[in-house]
């Protein structure tokens, strides 16, 4: 499933958006997500994040290996983002005030990124 939320001014932490922003997930679905995330739950979605190292200590062998193959499944969601990216209006400070086209711009930056994927297959 994809979703894409609303743009956001500057430099909002993506937690605070997820809180403020419901996540349209069906009951059982898994969310991968990063240790930015640490506290953010939702009902009967299964959470899929790496264990935080604890303060002065290490992981268990165990946790290193489960860290690295979440890490593997996340590196193709940053690539899109970074993808996504490439069209700087998008990273970029943009100076378009009118109502609904900052969330048009990013929605055909999206666009433009699953185009140049689907034509490179």
């Amino acid at each position: 499933m994809q979703f894409l939320s609303d743009t956001y001014e500057g430099s909002v932490h993506d937690k605070a958006i997820a809180d403020d922003v419901p996540y349209p997930l069906p009951p059982g679905s898994e969310l991968v997500d990063d240790l930015g995330f640490v506290g953010y739950a939702l009902p009967d979605v299964i959470h899929t994040r790496p264990t935080r190292k604890p303060k002065g200590g290490t992981l268990t062998d165990a946790q290193q290996t489960a860290n690295q193959a979440i890490a593997r499944r996340r590196i193709t969601i940053e690539h899109v983002i970074s993808g996504i990216k490439r069209c700087r209006i998008v990273k970029d400070t943009i100076r378009l005030w009118k109502d609904g086209v900052r969330d048009l711009v990013m929605e055909i930056c999206c666009a433009l990124h699953n185009l140049c994927v689907r034509s490179r297959a």
